[in-house]
């Protein structure tokens, strides 16, 4: 498909015909799977830490440098600024920090001609398939293939949590915690369960009747449907129970082994987030006491899990978008709020250095230096 799409964008054709109609006709970026799984949909911790990784990596602010200077306007800053008519910079780097959380991977296609990139599209991992040398895509017509072309450059790029691009899926962070999500999904059962019961456990009915003298099958059944009609669930939460015929009713309660129970669903949290990379005093997990306060907390989640991951992106992005790797995509760290106490300490000891000129420090502080002034 991008084979006649690169045929159809001759010089002429390219500026008569716009994006939208491209993507109109051929139908690029179309979302047709379900994402590769769902098990984070039914747990709150998980999905507390996939929405906060991927919003707090897409709102991290980017910029291109090349040459050491930072570019404000071109055809790159445009394109990471706007990179499809359908679809903004937070929402492409959210679906890409999405998929490598959730499969391991994330596609990213570029749609343009030889030499300018117009659009890029994030594809779902679920959609593509990897051949020895080609890439094939689900669409709703069929499969569609996407090689290299004779210079080596491919127009669909394969981004993976591992780092190598050899292995057949990307190892998730979902996946990992897969084990950890299905217990803290079987603690969160057992505690709707004594939830429809009382919120406690339940008891036992003693027939005391004389010896030999045990209920009918009759009995049996109309004392059972009698229970689950009229004393089990919320409905039935506290209403007595009216015995006669000889029976007693005998409570049961909870081991010590069984109140456990609210310890492992924490553990099991914690484990979730340590596989994401989320400290668990930001989800308000008890038990934890890593950091010493809420701000230390934070600061590492930045610096260990959101902009390790950007870099990787971004890094992936700027050699696939720019072969002759002059222009490079980075995040811009002087305007993450994020890191606003970081910097601050870091500028408060820059002041305070005795053996800095003034000139030292204002170009420590990003300042250009001022002829004539310092010790």
């Amino acid at each position: 498909m991008l084979k006649r799409l690169k045929k159809a964008a001759t010089p002429a054709s390219t500026k008569t015909t716009s994006l939208a109609e491209w993507v109109a006709a051929y139908g690029i970026g179309d979302a047709l799977g379900t994402r590769p799984t769902a098990s984070f949909r039914s747990n709150v911790v998980a999905y507390r830490c996939l929405r906060m990784i991927t919003e707090a990596a897409a709102s991290v602010p980017l910029q291109i440098r090349e040459h050491g200077e930072v570019l404000t306007d071109g055809p790159l800053c445009d394109l990471i600024k706007r990179p499809s008519p359908e679809s903004t910079a937070m929402t492409l780097f959210a679906d890409l920090y999405t998929h490598l959380l959730t499969a391991g991977e994330a596609y990213v296609e570029r749609v343009g001609n030889a030499d300018q990139t117009l659009a890029l599209f994030s594809i779902q991992p679920g959609l593509v398939e990897q051949e020895k040398s080609a890439y094939r895509i689900r669409e709703k017509s069929g499969w569609r293939q996407v090689r290299p072309d004779a210079n080596g450059r491919c127009d669909l790029l394969r981004l993976v949590v591992s780092g190598h691009s050899s292995e057949a899926r990307g190892l998730a962070p979902l996946k990992v915690a897969a084990d950890a999500i299905a217990l803290h999904d079987a603690a969160n059962a057992w505690n709707r369960q004594l939830l429809d019961n009382s919120a406690r456990p339940s008891g036992a009915l003693v027939h005391r009747g004389a010896e030999g003298n045990h209920l009918t099958p009759e009995q049996f059944d109309r004392l059972r449907r009698e229970l689950d009609e009229g004393f089990t669930g919320m409905r039935g939460a506290g209403r007595p129970l009216l015995l006669d015929g000889g029976l007693d009713w005998r409570p049961m309660g909870l081991t010590p082994a069984e109140m456990d129970f609210q310890n492992l669903k924490h553990s099991a949290a914690r484990d979730i987030a340590l596989a994401f990379g989320v400290p668990p005093m930001l989800l308000g997990i008890p038990g934890d006491n890593t950091y010493a306060n809420y701000r230390e907390a934070n600061l590492a989640f930045w610096r260990q899990t959101v902009l390790p991951m950007v870099s990787r992106v971004t890094g992936a992005l700027s050699v696939w978008l720019d072969p002759g790797r002059s222009a490079r995509i980075e995040p811009d760290l002087a305007q993450l709020e994020a890191l606003a106490p970081e910097r601050s300490t870091r500028l408060d000891r820059i002041a305070a250095a005795d053996f800095l000129t003034d000139a030292e420090k204002r170009a420590a502080f990003g300042y250009p230096s001022v002829p004539g002034v310092g010790r």
